[in-house]
């Protein structure tokens, strides 16, 4: 519960005030029950109506306070866990974006996600009943016994007795709560991924006609899910009938003990009436207390999961200049030695050098899995090198700050998102830019013609991922969001694979008129998008198998001049 008190520490002089007027609107709760054995045992018996309505008026003022204290006292706490709640989720999700890759890859973006929203909700119910109940429940209980037993102590100790029993069970029971409701988020995290999964890939699901065998993946993740849950509420579900079956037991006995001490004389009827008044209270502030146990359980093991990410150490530090020296390059790119491995095993990249000019163009191609993604992916520091080093104008990438670094980057990946906005917006993306460089840059991208003709234009509103355009448009959209800033490096990832040729072949002519000052690393399956490269790099398998022009490459690479030949026969159309 750490987590809970660090967000709730900013916010003590609001928790302060709803814990005074919680617990003076309890106090007033706790004090009609007396009242009415007062009316009762005193006021009755000398039949004054006047004393009656004034005793009665009282017990009306005693209800109407503590029903105006209570309201006002849940409303500031609603406010109040609102505020915290707020807070955490944003802290949550600043930390969640700043993750590295590697770490996202740890935590899948699948957990992630409910971790945000399953398990903060967990937190917002916990707290928000915390201060409703966790304040009022104790009092109740404490303030009843207390009362109960300056009543008529016998009775009062028949009940006490009941309450370690209870508490007992209760802790015992929390305890194995805790890893059950844990297993319970993991559970939903996998049904979160199959759903993100099937809801991404709908189309290609109804294409192949496979919605019966999405059904059944999912129904497998829901299963699990059902039989976690099913374990942990069972287990957690004990706890209101031991409560419960305790309590009563209770009762009978005090019930059977008032009736033997009325009948001899030792307590009164008016009394057992608000005993027994008094024991309806205490067995119902005991009832929340087992709830707040209950659900402490799911807010432990959701502040578990959370915890997790929010103090994650990050892995991608700024190193010190000492640590990574520079070196005296004219470059702007250089690769030098460099080999990664995802998993530490087997190298996904084997000693990669490399160089590139300012300005320069770099072509990289190869198979599927050979590597050329995660060599963008180290250029831009979303992993860290195994061996060698990465410099950016002599510098180790390891040395720049991130936002420095980033910044250099204008990038179009394979993967990359379009979101339910206006296109213009898409193509800001959160940058200020104005919208004649936005124009311009969609005219590069060779994306104004398709963009002008629609009826709404710049401001036309896209669906989420730009599920109502086609994948060229799509492409052409993320095209000019990376030209647009005129970054020093432009990164275009597969970028263009659903344009034809003749767009390609634009789009190609129009960054080498308009992008001067940029260096260009274009990655791609057809050999006609690099042919025009300054440099082309070969990979296969994680190693660099041919690098030069184009005509070197078709003397020099045979793999390179297969692919070239298998494409377009060995010719090219501009």
């Amino acid at each position: 519960m750490k987590l809970i008190l660090r967000y709730l520490k900013p916010l003590k002089g609001w928790l302060a005030i709803v814990l005074v007027l919680k617990s003076l609107g309890t106090i007033a709760e706790l004090a009609l029950p007396y009242i009415l054995s007062y009316i009762l045992g005193s006021i009755v018996v000398r039949e004054s109506i006047s004393q009656i309505l004034l005793w009665g008026g009282l017990m009306v003022v005693f209800s109407l306070v503590a029903w105006g204290l209570n309201v006002t006292a849940n409303r500031r706490s609603e406010l109040l866990t609102r505020t915290a709640v707020e807070k955490l989720r944003q802290d949550l999700f600043e930390k969640t974006i700043r993750l590295s890759a590697a770490q996202t890859d740890k935590f899948t973006i699948a957990s992630l996600e409910s971790r945000i929203t399953t398990d903060t909700y967990n937190i917002r119910h916990f707290l928000g009943t915390m201060q409703r109940m966790g304040i009022r429940q104790p009092i109740m209980l404490i303030g009843g016994v207390i009362i109960t037993l300056a009543m008529d102590a016998h009775l009062a100790i028949v009940m006490i007795a009941m309450v370690p029993i209870v508490f007992a069970v209760v802790c015992f029971i929390s305890m194995r709560g805790v890893p059950l409701y844990t297993r319970v988020q993991h559970s939903v995290d996998g049904m979160t991924r199959v759903v993100r999964e099937d809801v991404s890939g709908i189309r290609v699901i109804k294409a192949l006609s496979k919605e019966t065998y999405e059904q059944n993946r999912y129904d497998v993740t829901n299963k699990a899910l059902v039989k976690d849950e099913k374990k942990a509420n069972i287990t957690m579900g004990l706890v209101n009938p031991i409560m419960t079956l305790s309590m009563n037991l209770g009762i009978v006995v005090v019930v059977v003990l008032a009736a033997y001490r009325i009948q001899g004389g030792t307590s009164a009827p008016e009394t057992v009436i608000a005993f027994m008044q008094y024991f309806t209270l205490i067995s119902n502030a005991l009832m929340g207390v087992t709830r707040l146990f209950v659900m402490f359980t799911k807010a432990e093991a959701s502040s578990k999961r959370i915890d997790e990410v929010l103090f994650c150490e990050e892995d991608l530090k700024v190193a010190d200049k000492s640590q990574y020296p520079g070196i005296k390059t004219d470059k702007h790119i250089v690769f030098r030695n460099v080999s990664f491995s995802y998993e530490g095993k087997k190298n996904n990249l084997e000693n990669i050098n490399l160089e590139i000019e300012h300005g320069g163009t770099l072509g990289v191609i190869g198979a599927t899995g050979s590597g050329k993604s995660t060599l963008i992916k180290l250029l831009m520091r979303f992993y860290d090198v195994t061996d060698g080093a990465i410099y950016i104008d002599g510098k180790d990438i390891r040395t720049i700050p991130k936002e420095e670094l980033y910044n250099l980057f204008g990038s179009a990946m394979q993967n990359d998102f379009l979101y339910a906005d206006t296109i213009e917006e898409n193509i800001r993306f959160g940058r200020n830019l104005t919208h004649e460089e936005i124009v311009e840059a969609a005219k590069i991208a060779q994306a104004d013609s398709f963009i002008s003709a629609k009826k709404d234009g710049y401001d036309s509103v896209l669906a989420v991922k730009g599920a109502n355009l086609s994948g060229g448009q799509k492409q052409r959209v993320l095209i000019s969001r990376a030209v647009a800033a005129k970054p020093d490096i432009l990164i275009l990832d597969d970028s263009s694979s659903a344009l034809d040729y003749k767009t390609d072949a634009n789009l190609r002519k129009a960054l080498a008129e308009n992008i001067h000052d940029s260096t260009v690393i274009t990655v791609a399956q057809r050999v006609s998008s690099v042919k025009s490269c300054d440099r082309i790099l070969v990979l296969d398998d994680g190693e660099i198998i041919g690098y030069g022009t184009h005509d070197e490459l078709m003397e020099s690479c045979a793999e390179y001049r297969e692919i070239s030949e298998s494409q377009m026969g060995g010719g090219f159309v501009e």
